[in-house]
């Protein structure tokens, strides 16, 4: 019994694996995402205007490129009027970096202020050395 409770917990374990994210491949630089609020969803579109591989992060070749991410974000009432309810946002933000480098890892965040959505890339040493510029946003 005992070790059927151990093979059931060891293929848990590697069945959860599976859905982590994948390794980093060292000839690509790496961006995680990070949505600096709670109840926001910061999700992975496009590079260069092709669609992402998985919405999670992006991983792409050395050089030039374009990142497009989708941000939703609640706007809280105090922000809107006293009578108002909380009114979610969907938006996308482009960020363009020149200098992506093989085998760095980055961090695009995310957050807002009122209605505005904003994005910042770090480097490795969590200098800024991109900004998101909206591209769009919707009300839900």
């Amino acid at each position: 019994m005992h070790k059927l409770m151990l093979t059931g917990a060891l293929l848990m374990l590697t069945g959860c694996a599976g859905f982590g994210l994948p390794f980093h491949d060292p000839s690509q630089a790496w961006i995680d995402l990070d949505s600096r609020q709670e109840d926001t969803t910061l999700q992975a579109l496009e590079v260069d205007d092709k669609a992402a591989n998985d919405k999670r992060y992006f991983q792409v070749p050395p050089g030039s490129h374009e990142l497009t991410v989708r941000y939703q974000f609640p706007v809280q009432p105090t922000n809107i009027g006293p009578d108002a309810e909380t009114l979610w946002r969907d938006c996308q933000l482009n960020v363009k970096y020149n200098e992506f480098n093989a085998g760095e890892r980055y961090q695009l965040q995310a957050g807002n202020i009122g209605f505005r959505p904003w994005a910042k890339l770090y480097n490795q040493q969590r200098k800024v050395i991109g900004q998101g510029t909206p591209a769009g946003c919707q009300g839900t």
